[in-house]
């Protein structure tokens, strides 16, 4: 479907074409501002929208404090993954990742800061870029996605380091061990694999589907997300509306509905410079970000 439509187009025609947009729309990533005031979006449109948690948190917040404070384009197709440094906001889609200042941003102008794409085997190859991991402790991003490789790039220097081979399939997902120079990551293959920083190799893999109680031969193989370290209870989400809350006993606590058919993304956001703003964030199939402020109830949704 066209982002863009041209100025000539009657208001009303302009009208549908804008609610066609909302209904197909699917929110694949989130990310929280470094001051945790606000909360980014990205759509399959390559829309990202600024949204200010601290607005619609407020006692005096009216409706229009749950839609964008801005929008911007930021891909010619979907932005499937966001993080942010201090001072940026970094987002991927297919086959690069741009940097965008955050301090432009909230003043709306929206100019990309740079654009990298990683070293692909040729030139025809645009792979999409699932997920992006910050490791602070080297000042690098790590990319990964269509292509089965995992890209580490220099922030400093914007160029890349190493390449990681090893998953056969789509990579989905990656986690940082913090203790340790460690980064896991899991795809479309069934295999979580763990791999050194410090000797760019792959020292242990876990193939999740052969275990009898991880299988499911209905389902597939893929992993989709991955965490290494958690609190007494563990957020899920995927197929279906809600929200499911487990203690790390496997026990199911709560299943809390939210407005989206199926859901892509959760935000948890814990930045300590505005605890005001403590909220998960949930968003997949539709033009719609349900805020839980308490982790028990749907408070408000958050709507492009």
């Amino acid at each position: 479907m066209e982002r863009a439509m041209p100025q000539a187009v009657p208001l009303g025609q302009m009208e549908v074409f804008q609610a066609l947009q909302r209904l197909h729309m699917i929110i694949f990533s989130q990310n929280v501002s470094p001051c945790g005031k606000f909360l980014a979006a990205g759509n399959n449109y390559g829309q990202i929208a600024i949204f200010s948690l601290s607005a619609a948190l407020s006692s005096e917040a009216k409706e229009e404090s749950k839609k964008p404070m801005v929008t911007f384009q930021a891909h010619d197709g979907p932005v499937y993954s966001m993080v942010s440094t201090d001072r940026h906001l970094l987002s991927a889609g297919d086959g690069e990742v741009k940097a965008w200042l955050w301090a432009e941003i909230l003043k709306k102008g929206c100019k990309e800061l740079w654009r990298r794409q990683p070293p692909y085997r040729t030139s025809l190859e645009v792979p999409e870029i699932n997920a992006l991991l910050l490791v602070p402790k080297e000042n690098s991003l790590i990319l990964a996605g269509g292509d089965c490789q995992l890209h580490t790039m220099d922030l400093e220097t914007g160029t890349f380091t190493r390449a990681l081979w090893g998953h056969t399939d789509y990579i989905h997902c990656l986690a940082l061990r913090e203790r340790s120079p460690e980064v896991l990551s899991g795809g479309e293959d069934g295999a979580v694999r763990l791999w050194d920083l410090r000797t760019a190799k792959e020292v242990q893999t876990i193939e999740v589907y052969k275990h009898e109680e991880c299988s499911r031969p209905h389902n597939g193989r893929w992993i989709g997300c991955l965490a290494t370290d958690s609190d007494w209870m563990i957020l899920s989400a995927g197929q279906g509306r809600c929200v499911n809350q487990w203690q790390l006993s496997g026990e199911l606590k709560a299943q809390v509905p939210g407005s989206s058919p199926g859901l892509l993304s959760l935000s948890l956001n814990q930045q300590p410079a505005a605890p005001e703003c403590k909220v998960l964030t949930a968003a997949g199939n539709s033009c719609r970000v349900d805020v839980f402020t308490n982790l028990g109830y749907r408070a408000f949704s958050l709507s492009f």
